[in-house]
């Protein structure tokens, strides 16, 4: 802890204020994809039938939460300067706004196992697709088993 102190104490302040909202940015978004995770384990928190508009509106927003949530992680550490993917057909903007926009798409494509090839993981990026498309596979089995146990408890 005294080894981070002094070394946040030695960057300008500019390095100071970047890498502060670099981490507090990371730290929020993982944030929000557990508690969204977490609410798949609360009891009561899947009401009524076992498909209605409600769960399917609840399980679209635990779904869309955590793809935009892995697209920021991606793209915040490739703004840091770890290669996360590989484009097959690269996009010649590098503004943030389309990165972003590459990278919540190789979420999506990701999250629900579509795998079209055209964007590969690297390095980093495969662990953190791994843990992602674990995350896919595991919310509908957990929604539609919360689902039937909380049916068959009434």
């Amino acid at each position: 802890m005294i080894f981070l102190h002094i070394h946040i104490f030695k960057m300008r302040n500019g390095e100071k204020r970047e890498r502060m909202l670099f981490f507090l940015s990371f730290a929020f978004t993982v944030y929000c994809i557990v508690m969204s995770l977490r609410t798949l384990f609360i009891p009561n928190t899947v009401k009524g039938k076992l498909i209605s508009v409600e769960n399917f509106v609840y399980l679209s927003f635990v779904y869309l939460t955590i793809l935009i949530g892995f697209g920021l992680i991606y793209v915040l550490l490739e703004t840091k300067g770890y290669r996360i993917l590989i484009e097959q057909y690269p996009s010649s903007s590098d503004r943030f706004v389309d990165r972003l926009g590459t990278y919540v798409y190789f979420s999506g494509v990701t999250l629900f196992s579509v795998g079209y090839g055209d964007i590969a993981p690297v390095g980093l990026g495969r662990i953190i697709v791994m843990l992602e498309a674990l995350i896919g596979y595991t919310i509908p089995t957990a929604f539609v088993a919360q689902a039937v146990f909380f049916r068959d408890r009434k």
